[in-house]
């Protein structure tokens, strides 16, 4: 079996250090944002405490509206919601606000978030790592079952940090080059789990693909893989349930294990 790990609300916890430096890179993309008197505290010379990070005004309200994209860009799309007022319940209200956004924007924001990440991560590695702890209890299980299948990652984030942070939480050894794709491989994750396949030599029926995000299940599900919603992050019940109305499992930490290798 091969299992193709997102790395972002799958192994870390990486939701305080995106929104961190999305508004980071927000304030410094719309100059007359209302946000930028908020940020007191957050800087790419020092990363903010965990603490203040969760405790932000807009925290919780990015991380309600995280699940509904896909990569740095969006980070952008939902703060210019949330500064705009935009009431944003479904995938559908998301996906409409979007289209309403310059793409040169998006592409302007998504060149910057990783400009702004590389910077606060040169800067100060040691608070920047302290903003992304891994989700424990699932990595202990990925060192326990190692040997009995072939461990990836296919990723919507830059390998730097990847690489990084998997040194971090000390299991670098589980995901060797080769077996780590990164946003560079393709804007959508059928496209990672094509190049597995073809470099692997695995057959589809034998893949499983696990992430956080639905709309990334979805795509991937049309390949023949069996898919899976991480459910220790910041999904809710809203997640839960269209997962398993499209027929994705629902993986909660004391039962992955057993529905993945048992």
């Amino acid at each position: 079996m091969l299992l193709a790990l997102d790395f972002d609300g799958v192994i870390s916890d990486s939701a305080p250090e995106s929104f961190a430096v999305g508004l980071m890179t927000y304030v410094e993309s719309v100059s007359d944002s209302a946000f930028i008197d908020p940020l007191a505290g957050f800087s790419v010379h020092h990363a903010p405490r965990l603490a203040s990070v969760q405790s932000h005004p807009l925290y919780a309200s990015f991380i309600a509206l995280m699940p509904l994209g896909n990569r740095a860009e969006d980070f952008g799309v939902v703060l210019r919601a949330l500064e705009a007022g935009e009431p944003i319940h479904t995938q559908q209200d998301y996906d409409r606000w979007r289209a309403t956004v310059d793409p040169s924007w998006l592409d302007s924001f998504h060149r910057a978030f990783y400009q702004v990440r590389t910077r606060l991560s040169t800067n100060d590695p040691k608070g920047w790592c302290g903003l992304m702890g891994p989700y424990r209890e699932f990595v202990d299980i990925l060192r326990r079952r190692s040997s009995e299948v072939i461990l990836t990652i296919a990723t919507a984030k830059d390998r730097r940090s990847v690489e990084m942070l998997l040194q971090e939480y000390g299991i670098a050894d589980l995901f060797p080059a080769d077996r780590v794709l990164d946003k560079e491989t393709g804007v959508h994750k059928d496209a990672h789990l094509t190049a597995l396949r073809d470099t692997f030599g695995v057959p589809v029926d034998q893949m499983v693909f696990i992430d956080d995000k639905l709309n990334h299940l979805d795509v991937v599900s049309r390949l023949g893989v069996r898919c899976g919603l991480a459910a220790w992050g910041y999904n809710g019940q809203r997640e839960a349930d269209l997962a398993r109305r499209a027929g994705h499992a629902v993986l909660e930490l004391d039962s992955a294990e057993q529905l993945l290798f048992d």
